[in-house]
């Protein structure tokens, strides 16, 4: 058995980001930029009024109550063409292009209109309620870094920047290989003997909420020439994910079978539980990553490995799933060679303290402690025993994007 940290590592090193495409700004969401994102055009492209009010020189209204003459009107998208002068004022709208000659703006709750005349009962300083041009960003400015999934804020700065198109990453194309004479997918008729299978699902949801396209293949058999025919909707995959193996043991079959078409294993079982027979290798020019077939294995080994892979694809800068420290609520035995995964209940103590409780019943199989778990405790291989209110580090579970 190798190290988390090293499987990790073999998994990731050889990876590099796929190639591009471009995509139109409204299709531009969660995907990977893959440019320096440049202005167009400055924003705003010129000065304009913040407010509602009169365009005026300051020194005009530097003592008040001031009267000015009124000599046009201006709201947004168009221009006064004339120039502000002495004593003068042109009434102007949020967002339209301060006149020539107007150095701020009075807005209109400090004034009184008479006709063809404005009092002004409190004045204004030099640039006041005035956005200078480039006030946002000046043109040719990079606003948004190469390699960022877009966010909807992102997507209305680069329509704000007039950049209709982008360069993004292609999104992996991730095939699901579910194993196994014992399993059947949701609506299906079971068997005596079967019981209903979650890993493909759970799979897909994970690869497409990190980005990337599920492509679901039926459930092989415990045959060889049946795997071997259904792995062939494969091909053009950037990624090819199996969980389970065969009633021998975890993994033998896809060995076995697949190996005599073109799959050659980098690592085989990683000192981690839940998750030991992971399996990650090339089936001819697809990356491949075996997982287990019990649900809570495959979605914890997904966390761990499947979702670094694709952000290294999609060309992220991927880094270990982040960990927080939390107090322990429980005692905890020694842990022997292999790092644990333990799910675990998270709470704010009285004191303000995360607290976390694993649950007792850990067994890989059961689905519904899973889906209730707030976090992940992680015990490294051989540490001693640990008592409530030792400090242990945890992954995050609830409401993590593109987690689990």
């Amino acid at each position: 058995m190798i190290s988390v940290e090293e499987a990790r590592e073999r998994l990731l090193t050889p990876l590099r980001p796929l190639g591009t495409e471009y995509v139109s700004l409204s299709e531009a969401h969660g995907r990977v930029l893959a440019e320096q994102l440049r202005a167009r055009r400055s924003q705003p492209p010129f000065a304009v009024s913040a407010m509602d009010g009169y365009a005026v020189r300051a020194a005009d209204v530097a003592r008040v109550p001031a009267e000015l003459s009124v000599i046009g009107s201006v709201p947004a998208g168009q221009r006064y063409d004339g120039a502000v002068g002495p004593r003068q004022a042109v009434r102007i709208f949020t967002g339209a292009p301060v006149p020539d000659g107007a150095d701020c703006i009075v807005i209109q709750e400090d004034t009184e209109r008479r006709g063809d005349i404005v009092v002004v009962k409190e004045g204004a300083p030099e640039g006041r309620y005035v956005r200078p041009a480039g006030l946002d960003f000046r043109e040719g400015a990079v606003g948004i870094a190469a390699g960022r999934r877009l966010t909807a804020r992102d997507v209305g700065l680069a329509a704000a920047m007039n950049r209709p198109w982008l360069l993004v990453h292609r999104r992996p194309r991730v095939a699901i290989l579910p194993t196994g004479d014992e399993v059947v997918m949701p609506g299906d008729p079971v068997g005596p003997n079967q019981i209903v299978s979650s890993n493909a699902l759970a799979l897909g949801a994970l690869v497409e909420g990190l980005g990337a396209v599920a492509v679901q293949l039926p459930i092989a058999p415990d045959d060889s020439a049946a795997l071997q025919r259904i792995a062939e909707g494969a091909s053009g995959a950037d990624l090819l994910l199996t969980t389970g193996g065969a009633s021998v043991g975890d993994h033998d079959l896809v060995r076995d079978a697949l190996g005599q078409t073109g799959l050659t294993i980098d690592f085989w079982t990683v000192a981690m539980r839940p998750g030991k027979p992971l399996m990650v290798g090339r089936f001819r020019d697809t990356l491949m990553i075996g997982l287990p077939g019990n649900p809570v294995s495959t979605l914890v080994c997904g966390l761990l490995f499947v979702k670094p892979a694709l952000e290294h694809l999609l060309g992220l800068a991927a880094a270990e799933e982040p960990t927080l420290k939390a107090r322990l609520a429980v005692k905890l035995r020694a842990n022997d060679q292999r790092q644990d995964y333990l799910r675990a209940s998270l709470t704010r103590a009285a004191d303000g303290v995360l607290e976390t409780a694993p649950f007792k019943v850990q067994d890989s199989s059961v689905m519904s402690l899973m889906a209730a778990a707030d976090c992940l405790v992680i015990r490294a291989p051989h540490v001693p025993a640990a008592e409530p209110g030792d400090w242990v580090d945890i992954i995050p579970l609830a409401g993590s994007t593109g987690g689990i």
